[in-house]
């Protein structure tokens, strides 16, 4: 599973003890940049050398891992 720029996408954080839990889950957005770092490596799972910015609805911007992203509930 992958998202590209422009991609509207959905934050899905379902550990309730995470700590960008109660501010990011099911928050709303477009990600606005696609970025490459090392962790895939690491942790064996190539997905992880991705990091995609996303601008939340409200403006914020937040860099999130691909297990923290869905689609979203609706297209808008």
């Amino acid at each position: 599973m992958g998202f590209d720029e422009g991609d509207r996408v959905r934050v899905d954080i379902p550990d309730e003890s995470a700590p960008d839990h109660d501010r990011l889950h099911g928050q709303h957005g477009r990600v606005v940049a696609v970025m490459e770092d090392d962790p895939g490596e690491a942790a064996g799972d190539p997905r992880d050398s991705r990091l995609y910015r996303v601008r939340l609805d409200d403006g914020d911007e937040v860099d999130l891992r691909w297990r923290d992203l869905r689609p979203p509930l609706k297209d808008d």
